[in-house]
């Protein structure tokens, strides 16, 4: 057996186990007849999928069918309960490999910090790290969708599971301590599957927000302040220049939950305040508690050991009166550092108890003092190793969130932005139709009212429900900058932004609130225009360009350091475009804003909308970074983290600190060493952008086609798919439309994807790419194989494009989808759809093996092989289960068990495949 089979095998006993106290759990509930039941589909599964056994299908479809209700919904729970467990162990997988890795002392690996230093010092680039991490802004950023299909306490049951795994890994048990952990995964395995999977009552935004706090309690709020740490001793370790140097905050974790409001009516302006007030309390909480196991830490008697004047200062300051501490001056400082921040948890959030006496921090900056006065008394009298603690981590938590946590950005739609200036205008100047402007009318109306001292609002006039809601946000987020720091609230992103006046209309409505002086020509916030569609990702690069132009504008930027964010929508420029069309007017919009953005000598700033599934951007982050082309990383980057890929990167704290890194070690890679990995090869460059353009050109046609040029298309979708079941579950605060229709331009890109995911024929990862290499290969007979090879060779940006299309695929199954198919009433409008998908689909299996050389899906790839492997024999009965469903719900059997056992499916479906919405 080879090591890697050896290491593997782990994994496989892990899976074994936990799939046997499931077992034990499902027997000891519903008995042992339906543990055979399950235990035999499951059977027949295994046998269908390891030996392609057609009969073993035939067997497995016909016991699905005779499942009466109850024994349908016992099975898709049991399945269902088994991905779960199959996630967790294949977490604590990658762990136990990455720690052996570590312990053995073997070199860094890619997309590790060390591996990413090493690269910069083994290239002798070791000076341009100072000046790379004095600019530096690498920001995931948190959203909440509605492909976050699991509730928080199942979140809870699968990290206590996670924990015991873990234990075992660590820890050398006696036989004793090791039976104690194998009842103790049995009893976590009972209590999850006593746990329901479903939410019984739609989540509110403020549920969204305490789901994405959650993994702040988990993960972010320790290993983010740990990875500055360990990259401080990493880089004094290769140069004695990085002794005591502290790194500037060049990483956040931030936040759409609770400042998206674009579809989303919930989010108000009350909404955003209670979400910042949580916030607050969520740190503030978090520095109480360290602050209290910091003072149990240091119980220093000043007889044993000096301390500076300004530590004894703030000892004396304190009202800590207690004789048993008056010789511990770092205890009675610190005892005075908690009563005050007490007292500003009662100021900002309204809870605990202010002391007499005590003022409360005005800022974080304050808090901050306090602690340097502590952390410089122990530096300056030889308790350096003491400084270098828990102190440590807090100082450094406390500059990373400060008093807000996590920056908040707020979103909403043009068209909303629009309606109110056009209503201001339209109640300050009688007979003006804002609306009836062409653009050169609209920029020049905006920039003269942004000119002039005068506010268009009236204390006195009536204003729609919109136009009132909208200002209350904006006057919320100036009350936020006053009370917790303009870091809380920092950015106004403009949803399908499609024109300069776009960008003005939000520049008036932040001056009305007092965001933006006129004057002055400062801004309080970014103003970030989000180019969506494929339109709007050719035409962003001339907007901003035009903006840039505009001297009021050019202003406004040099009150933000000459700096402008722009976010890139990948999800709906998919929906809009396809697959490799998306992923190609991406890059050409990036390399065409990275040449505006030098012509005028601004600081671009990208922020890409990356969804969790291929079809919506996702894919691995550090190949995604790396695949940028030259100049659009530039030491700053901002990504979302969406839905399901939210508990996978971030539930657990080893996992949630390895993707922090990852996001790290590929921004310095990007900007100190980019080589010619970010473009195609010189020799060859020209010659691969132009067969992009091709290739892009055949499968938008093909797209487009298909998707908005098939009469009856949008019957087949709905039909076919569980978008109408998806669109009912209790798995968002948002509707999965943007408007009350059923067109798919008007669908979420969200729901669209997570659709094609469950029946699984993942349209939107892949379709148009077989008939654009078709079309290639026919006019470019003699050398097209070698050039399309070539470009995947040389090309970073079209290996990580067919490599997330090739995990797309792997998870794919024409067969499995064919069965939802059937679920199209039309008989010829099924056929003459299904057929065009199926042939598309082969044309696209052969494109992408002629071009990597592959033999099979995911060659390159053992561990998603494996993966896939392990996972397939659970995911295909919960797909046969749910077309069974759909059949009988939709012939009129639509009572809360069926409606249940195809959510249950969803769900089920979801958590197997990971990375589907």
């Amino acid at each position: 057996m080879q090591m890697n089979e050896v290491k593997d095998e782990l994994l496989s006993s892990d899976i074994r186990q936990l799939g046997r106290l499931l077992g034990d759990a499902i027997r000891n509930h519903l008995g042992d007849p339906a543990f055979e039941r399950i235990e035999h589909v499951r059977q027949l599964a295994i046998r269908f999928r390891r030996d392609n056994d057609e009969a073993a299908r035939a067997q497995l479809s016909d016991a699905l069918q005779a499942l009466s209700q109850e024994e349908t919904t016992q099975l898709t729970r049991a399945f269902s309960y088994f991905s779960l467990l199959a996630n967790i162990a294949e977490d604590q997988h990658h762990i136990r490999r990455t720690r052996a890795h570590l312990i053995a002392g073997s070199p860094p690996r890619q997309g590790s910090l060390s591996h990413a230093v090493g690269n910069v010092f083994d290239a002798g680039k070791a000076d341009a790290l100072e000046t790379f991490f004095e600019d530096a802004f690498v920001s995931p950023v948190f959203t909440a969708h509605p492909t976050e299909v699991q509730r928080k306490s199942i979140q809870n049951c699968q990290m206590a599971i996670a924990r015991l795994l873990s234990e075992r890994d660590r820890v050398q048990m006696t036989p004793e301590e090791a039976e104690q952990n194998e009842e103790a995964l049995g009893r976590g395995i009972v209590t999850l599957w006593q746990t329901r999977l479903l939410r019984t009552s739609k989540l509110s935004v403020m549920d969204e927000v305490a789901n994405g706090l959650s993994f702040y309690d988990h993960t972010i709020l320790r290993e983010l302040p740990k990875l500055y740490s360990s990259l401080e001793t990493m880089l004094a370790q290769r140069d004695a220049r990085w002794e005591d140097a502290e790194l500037p905050n060049f990483m956040k974790v931030g936040s759409w939950i609770g400042g998206d409001r674009d579809g989303n009516p919930f989010v108000t302006a009350d909404i955003l305040r209670s979400t910042l007030q949580t916030q607050a309390d969520k740190v503030l909480d978090f520095y109480l508690g360290e602050l209290r196991k910091l003072a149990s830490q240091l119980s220093l008697a000043q007889i044993l050991n000096a301390c500076s004047e300004p530590l004894r200062a703030l000892a004396e300051r304190s009202a800590d009166a207690s004789p048993h501490r008056v010789d511990e001056p770092y205890r009675r400082a610190l005892h005075g550092i908690h009563a005050r921040l007490e007292g500003t948890r009662v100021v900002l959030c309204g809870k605990g108890k202010q002391a007499d006496g005590v003022q409360p921090y005005a800022a974080a900056a304050e808090l901050l003092a306090d602690l340097d006065v502590v952390q410089h008394s122990l530096v300056s009298n030889g308790l350096r190793a003491l400084a270098r603690g828990r102190l440590r981590q807090l100082r450094r938590a406390v500059k990373v969130f400060g008093f807000s946590l996590a920056p908040l950005d707020l979103r909403q739609n043009s068209d909303v932005h629009e309606r109110i200036v056009g209503e201001l205008f339209a109640g300050a100047q009688p007979g003006l139709v804002y609306l009836d402007l062409d653009e050169e009318q609209r920029i020049s109306l905006l920039l003269a009212e942004l000119e002039s001292p005068r506010l268009l609002t009236s204390p006195y006039a009536q204003y729609s429900e919109e136009t009132t809601s909208e200002l209350d946000i904006f006057r919320a987020v100036r009350e936020a900058h006053v009370k917790y720091g303009k870091e809380s609230v920092p950015n106004c992103i403009i949803s399908k932004a499609a024109s300069v006046s776009d960008l003005l209309e939000v520049a008036l409505l932040l001056k009305e609130v007092g965001l933006l002086r006129q004057d002055s020509r400062e801004v309080d916030v970014n103003i970030i225009p989000l180019f969506e569609t494929i339109d709007d990702l050719r035409a962003g690069p001339a907007i901003m360009a035009r903006a840039f132009g505009l001297p009021f504008y050019r202003g406004l930027l040099e009150s933000r350091a000459d700096q402008q964010e722009v976010m890139l929508g990948y999800s709906d420029s998919n929906k809009d475009g396809g697959f490799l069309t998306s992923g190609w007017e991406l890059y050409k919009a990036e390399i065409e804003l990275v040449t505006v953005f030098k012509q005028y000598q601004i600081k671009l700033r990208l922020f890409h909308g990356r969804g969790g599934s291929v079809g919506r951007g996702g894919g691995p982050s550090y190949e995604a970074i790396l695949a940028q082309p030259a100049g659009a990383v530039q030491g700053q980057i901002r990504l979302t983290e969406q839905g399901e890929v939210i508990t996978a990167k971030y539930a657990n704290p080893e996992v949630g600190r390895r993707n922090l890194e990852v996001l790290v070690a590929a921004t310095i890679q990007s900007t100190l060493l980019p080589q010619a990995q970010l473009q195609p090869k010189a020799s060859a460059g020209a010659g691969h952008l132009a067969a992009m353009e091709e290739l892009s050109g055949t499968a938008l046609n093909a797209y487009r086609d298909l998707v908005y040029g098939t009469d009856g298309f949008e019957q087949y979708f709905w039909e076919s798919t569980v978008i109408a079941e998806i669109a009912a579950l209790n798995i968002g605060s948002r509707p999965a439309s943007r408007k009350k229709s059923t067109s798919i331009e008007d669908l979420r890109a969200i729901p669209w994807v997570l659709s094609w995911a469950q029946c699984r024929l993942m349209l939107p990862g892949w379709f148009g790419f077989g008939s654009a290499v078709q079309a290639y290969l026919a006019a470019h007979p003699a050398d097209g194989a070698d050039v399309l090879r070539g470009m995947y060779t040389d090309w970073p940006f079209f290996t990580s494009l067919l490599s997330n299309m090739d995990m797309v695929l792997a998870k794919s199954d024409i067969a499995i989808a064919g069965k939802y198919a059937e679920l199209v009433k039309d008989k010829v409008l099924r056929e003459a759809i299904f057929t065009r998908i199926r042939a598309e689909y082969a044309a696209t299996l052969d494109a992408l093996k002629l071009i990597t050389g592959q033999e099979e899906l995911q060659q390159a790839n053992p561990l998603m092989q494996r993966s896939i492997r392990n996972r397939f024999p659970y995911i295909d009965p919960l797909n046969h289960v749910q077309v069974e469903l759909l059949k009988r719900f939709r012939e009129g059997k639509q009572d809360a068990a069926a409606r249940t056992g195809i959510h249950l499916s969803i769900n089920g479906i979801a958590a197997g495949l990971r990375n589907s919405g």
